[in-house]
Order: C-alpha cells, then sequence, then structure tokens
C-alpha cells in the first residue's frame, strides 16, 4: 500500500517529507518521489528504488528548496516501477502536482477522455489520469478547489490524494475516498499523511478524514469539507502513544 506525506510550514519541506515518508516504508513501495512547491514552480524528484536513492538524489532534501510540498511511496499496479512511473505526477499543463494512494477503475474511460481534450501522457499510470482531469477543469474553472471537486466526482475507485497547484503557492488539497488519510495540525505547519507514525515527530494533534471528505490547507489554517462541499468541524484527536 502506497505511502503519502504533505506539509505546508515555515520549514524546508523536503527533508520533513523524507523522514515522514520512512515512517510509512513498512507499508511497502518500490519507488518514491516529492514535489515542492518555490519560487520556479512545482519541482519533482522521483526515483526507482529504496527511499535512500531519492534521498542521496536530492541531497537528504536540502537540494530541493521549497516550505510545501506532497510525497509519495509507491507500490506498482498501474506500469511497471519506474522513474516515470513514481509519482508525484504532473499534469500536462504543468499546474498541476498529484500523490495517489488507491486505484482509479474508470481510468481508462477517464484517459480517452483526456486525450480527446487535447491531454498528453508520458506514464502509465492512473494517477497521472486524475492530474491531468484537475489540471483541465483548473483551467476550464480558473479555481482550484472547484477543479479537485469536479475531477473527485468523476472519479471511481479508491483514492486518498494530495495535490498542489502551482498558481495557489502554500496551499495542499487532500481528499479521501477508501484509502487512509490523516490531517496533522502543528503550530506554524501543517500535515497530510497515510497514517500516523509519518507525522508523530512533528505534532500529536490529528483528525482522521472520512470518505467524501477533502482538506484545503497552508500553514496557517485548515478548512475541511465534507462529500456534499459543506464546510464541516472536525474532532481533534490527541495522540498518547
Amino acid at each position: 500500500m502506497c505511502g503519502i506525506v504533505g506539509y505546508a510550514g515555515n520549514n524546508q519541506a523536503a527533508p520533513i517529507l523524507l523522514d515522514g515518508l520512512a515512517k510509512l516504508e513498512y507499508r511497502g513501495y518500490d519507488s518514491a518521489g516529492v514535489c515542492v512547491h518555490n519560487e520556479n514552480g512545482l519541482n519533482a524528484v522521483k526515483a526507482k528504488g529504496r527511499l535512500t536513492v531519492l534521498s542521496d538524489r536530492i541531497d537528504g532534501g536540502n537540494a530541493l528548496q521549497g516550505m510545501v510540498g506532497i510525497g509519495h511511496t509507491r507500490w506498482a499496479t498501474h506500469g511497471a516501477p519506474s522513474d516515470v512511473n513514481s509519482h508525484p505526477h504532473l499534469s500536462w499543463t504543468g499546474k498541476i502536482a498529484v500523490v495517489h494512494n488507491g486505484i482509479i477503475e474508470n481510468e481508462a474511460k477517464l484517459r480517452q477522455k483526456m486525450l480527446r481534450k487535447g491531454a498528453t501522457f508520458c506514464s502509465e499510470t492512473d494517477t497521472e489520469v486524475v492530474a491531468n482531469m484537475v489540471g483541465y477543469y483548473y483551467e476550464k474553472l480558473g479555481n482550484f478547489v472547484d477543479a479537485v471537486r469536479e475531477t473527485v466526482l468523476r472519479l471511481e475507485g479508491s483514492f486518498a490524494l494530495g495535490i498542489m497547484c502551482v498558481d495557489v503557492p502554500g496551499k495542499v488539497i487532500a481528499v479521501k475516498k477508501d484509502s487512509p488519510l490523516i490531517f496533522g495540525f502543528g503550530k506554524g505547519e501543517n500535515f497530510v499523511a497515510s497514517d500516523v507514525p509519518a507525522i508523530l515527530k512533528y505534532t500529536q494533534t490529528v483528525a482522521y478524514l472520512e470518505d467524501g471528505d477533502m482538506a484545503i490547507f497552508d500553514s496557517d489554517s485548515v478548512t475541511f469539507m465534507d462529500a456534499s462541499g459543506e464546510i464541516v468541524e472536525k474532532k481533534q484527536e490527541k495522540i498518547t502513544w
């Protein structure tokens, strides 16, 4: 099962993402990647193999500057293990980055739809379909949150998603359906992850996302929405172990 970590705060994101992914190695994986947002846009680095390969490639995260980012360890389902098939995936527009745990069951149908819309693909993954769909709806609607909502409405299967947009610096959107995802509340920083151990070093206060939930967060705030788009409050729980 893949692992997801997302971060927005006042510290460099890449080392924190790598640390969180290392805590999720027990889930099994064949490749890993991170993407950070900085003054140069969305910068993704991916590597087949153990997490140490990725870490060496970016000098433990020090070579990838930026204070917001998403990371992923992948267990291949669509496409063989490779640098190209590793997450995060960027949309063909270059404006959207996505990490994904789960399986999009209507991937083939959606891929054909996006090809008709002019999208191009460089991987064999169902996740790149999600990235291209968010990219398409973002260009059409001009709103990041609306683009994610329109995409999620069309997805069949299971997914936990971490998504960034080049035009919305500092923010991450996380969405859950039938795949585990938690939100971590920090001070001047916030987190999302597949499981508690990934962020326990940084915070002990979490909220468990339910199916259909969306979390829109930056370093200082978070807004939770349910499947209908209504803003909801999530119970904060203290991890004592």
